[in-house]
């Protein structure tokens, strides 16, 4: 299973424009947000907010598959440097992601990694290269263009964080949450104050066609849910064709909302709501 992000959203650049009157397959609504990081931070300097470093700990295994609490870049000698806007509440954009407790479901006990170049950046690029997840996500090649695409996500405000899904310590999936309400998908549809996008793809062939993408993905949607009190929706934009994910979402309790153009395919708009979580 991969869903990909098409429309290619980048971690640096906030959603400005929304898509002219008459779009096709675009809900439409006076809701529709027009955030601004900027805005964001000037607001929270008017209110005194301090701007911190990320914080949290660091826990990592002789494999290597660690959890970090920061999604900032990295001085040389590895210490965190937080990267992501403070709220009042004293958190990131995304509430530490790093930091969020293992989940438990049916294949066993999944938690969200932040990814590290360094030591993720190989089996990131075996996976993207793979037929099944190039054909959506159209990130197969040499290591730099896996390495660019994670990079310019670290290296941005926060917004988005690429992670390695761990399944009983072993990394077989691969995340990025990330801010819709920040992102170009925003453009697309009516967004929400801190809906979160949910992006994945599964890295090994043996965990395709068995329920495990449905899993995972419910688990993911109820960490954001537990851990984010302020986002009410969950959100994501499988392609269109990509019947096996569309199909995935729905079984993981997201409804599906419209059809919606983005840049480089037509999605469908996948919506959890917290208000249903425990119905479905």
């Amino acid at each position: 299973m991969s869903i990909h992000p098409d429309h290619r959203h980048d971690a640096g650049t906030p959603a400005t424009d929304h898509p002219p009157s008459g779009t096709t397959g675009a809900p439409t609504g006076d809701d529709t947000l027009d955030l601004r990081v900027a805005d964001l931070v000037a607001l929270l300097a008017r209110r005194g907010t301090r701007t911190e470093p990320g914080t949290g700990t660091r826990t990592e295994s002789e494999a290597g598959t660690g959890s970090a609490a920061d999604t900032g870049t990295r001085t040389e000698a590895g210490t965190p440097v937080g990267t992501g806007t403070r709220t009042e509440a004293g958190t990131d954009l995304l509430d530490a992601v790093g930091s969020w407790a293992p989940a438990a479901t049916r294949f066993g006990d999944f938690r969200l990694v932040p990814v590290r170049p360094g030591r993720d950046l190989p089996l990131l690029t075996r996976w993207m290269n793979d037929p099944a997840v190039a054909a959506f996500w159209e990130l197969a090649g040499p290591d730099t263009v896996t390495a660019d695409h994670v990079g310019a996500q670290l290296e941005g405000d926060g917004r988005s964080v690429p992670c390695l899904g761990v399944l009983d310590s072993t990394p077989m999936s691969y995340f990025e949450i990330y801010r819709a309400d920040l992102d170009p998908l925003a453009r697309a549809y009516p967004a929400l104050p801190h809906d979160t996008g949910v992006h994945l793809l599964l890295g090994g062939a043996a965990d395709r066609g068995r329920g495990v993408g449905t899993a995972l993905l419910r688990a993911v949607a109820d960490l954001v849910l537990d851990h984010r009190p302020r986002c009410t929706r969950v959100v994501a934009e499988p392609d269109i064709r990509n019947a096996p994910s569309v199909s995935a979402f729905l079984s993981a309790g997201f409804r599906y909302a419209a059809e919606i153009d983005l840049p480089d395919k037509r999605a469908a708009l996948m919506i959890r709501d917290r208000s249903l979580r425990h119905v479905l």
